[in-house]
């Protein structure tokens, strides 16, 4: 995962020079849904083979995990600069499908319109991203790139197939693990199976802020929670309808989702201070524990 996550990231930033597109939007756009592709597997996987509290719990669990987990221990480890103000609009995406899920889950099923509605928000964010980035940044001094396309982009399908193949034989044990434990399906798609499926994001997002890659690595994370829930579940419930078991639980772990999330906007703000620091991400990784714990109370 370290090996294939360095070439995901060094792949990425190249292709964002020979394309003139920040590498923020990389990080928001090829890097995260790379990084993302273990948890569309194992959601479709688990819908299809009747356990959509895994499909589900995955994908909440994942964005839980990715910033009261992954974030949290990338900055205290290498606090993160933020060079790039326009993250804001991101991370305004990021709580819009979030709400979206909240507000599709009250029918108690995530089915094919759902689906469909997230696939429509995530083509057409995706699109718009890109194409004001090739505008803004074709104003602005890039460097030059010092890798050709085609070994750019072969380096980055190698990578997201490494990080692919190594994060699932983490899960398979971490699964295998938790059922000896005797813990419900909710509980290993929300807690091992999500943590598990975050790995490469934990790998890409701390290789991107050794390499002082600031964007990068916030990019990934945000990112990667918008596609979990466009991406991951549009694909998963266009598939397969996700029932929501217990209505309940699922609005529990939708407020933890929403409270995290709005400490990560809290440790950014102002976006002009450029930076999470250590003491931010302390709170973060701490609320995260305190979930857990809950959990599996």
């Amino acid at each position: 995962m370290i090996f294939c996550g360095n070439w995901l990231v060094t792949g990425s930033v190249q292709l964002a020079r020979h394309f003139k597109i920040s590498t923020l939007v990389v990080g928001l756009t090829i890097v995260a849904y790379g990084t993302a592709t273990p948890e569309i597997f194992i959601s479709v996987k688990a819908a299809i083979g009747g356990a959509p509290d895994i499909a589900l719990g995955n994908v909440i669990g994942s964005n839980i995990a990715n910033i009261g987990c992954i974030m949290a221990i990338v900055a205290m480890i290498c606090p993160v600069p933020i060079r790039n103000r326009a993250i804001g609009f991101d991370i305004i995406m990021m709580f819009f499908v979030t709400f979206l899920l909240l507000f599709f889950g009250f029918n108690g099923m995530i089915g094919l319109f759902e689906g469909i509605c997230f696939l429509t928000i995530l083509i057409a964010y995706s699109v718009w991203t890109i194409v004001k980035s090739k505008k803004t940044t074709q104003t602005k001094e890039t460097l030059p790139p010092t890798m050709k396309p085609l070994i750019a982009v072969s380096m980055i399908l190698v990578s997201i197939a490494g990080l692919y193949f190594s994060s699932g034989w983490f899960v398979d044990g971490a699964r295998e693990l938790a059922l000896q434990w005797g813990v419900s399906e909710r509980v290993i798609g929300i807690s091992i199976v999500a943590v598990g499926t975050s790995a490469p994001e934990l790998t890409t997002s701390l290789i991107a802020a050794f390499r002082k890659e600031g964007d990068l690595s916030v990019g990934n994370i945000i990112g990667s929670n918008f596609f979990n829930i466009a991406g991951v579940l549009g694909i998963t419930a266009t598939i397969r309808t996700v029932d929501i078991a217990d209505k309940t639980l699922f609005f529990t772990d939708m407020t933890w989702l929403f409270g995290i999330t709005i400490g990560l906007l809290l440790t950014m703000i102002p976006l002009s201070k450029g930076k999470i620091t250590r003491w931010e991400s302390l709170w973060l990784l701490l609320a995260f524990a305190v979930y857990m714990v809950i959990l599996y109370r």
